[in-house]
């Protein structure tokens, strides 16, 4: 769907253990949900061990770098999340260095965190949980011969 500037915008956003993922939202004239851009990238190495509460706040932070065109400026947008924590996170005393970076660039929009159950929150969670960006399921038949071979230590490719 082509974004409807005139239509209030929402975003969905998930993390699992080794990627993010997000789609910015409109509802249609018809009241149906429809996408309007869907992103998702595999986490850094780094990322990966980010506490589970820093990894939905990278999720978030990374739909709004994505997203940011339609939603700097927008009014009141909502951002939902199956990280129930996210929504009182902003407020909380007690913040890492990161956290602080982050809210600082959260501070740029206006927008309220709702709380979607996971098993709600389907396009962000398969978004997020994409099986060629999770290194545990990669396989021989996932991958053509010549980068499984590039994949192995040479000594070993060379028995073919």
């Amino acid at each position: 769907m082509l974004p409807d500037t005139s239509r209030p915008f929402h975003v969905v956003c998930d993390a699992s253990d080794f990627a993010i993922g997000c789609a910015l939202m409109q509802f249609d004239a018809e009241g149906r949900e429809r996408v309007v851009s869907y992103q998702s990238r595999q986490m850094k190495p780094a990322e990966k061990n980010y506490p589970v509460h820093d990894k939905e706040l990278l999720a978030m932070r990374y739909a709004l770098i994505k997203f940011r065109v339609y939603l700097l400026g927008e009014q009141t947008f909502a951002v939902y999340t199956d990280h129930a924590s996210l929504r009182t996170a902003m407020k909380s005393p007690h913040i890492s260095q990161r956290m602080a970076r982050w809210l600082s660039f959260f501070a740029e929009y206006n927008f309220v965190v709702h709380y979607k159950p996971g098993k709600n929150n389907i396009l962000a969670d398969a978004l997020s949980r994409r099986p060629d960006y999770d290194p545990r399921r990669l396989t021989r038949h996932a991958l053509g011969a010549s980068t499984w071979r590039a994949c192995l230590p040479l000594d070993y490719a060379d028995t073919g």
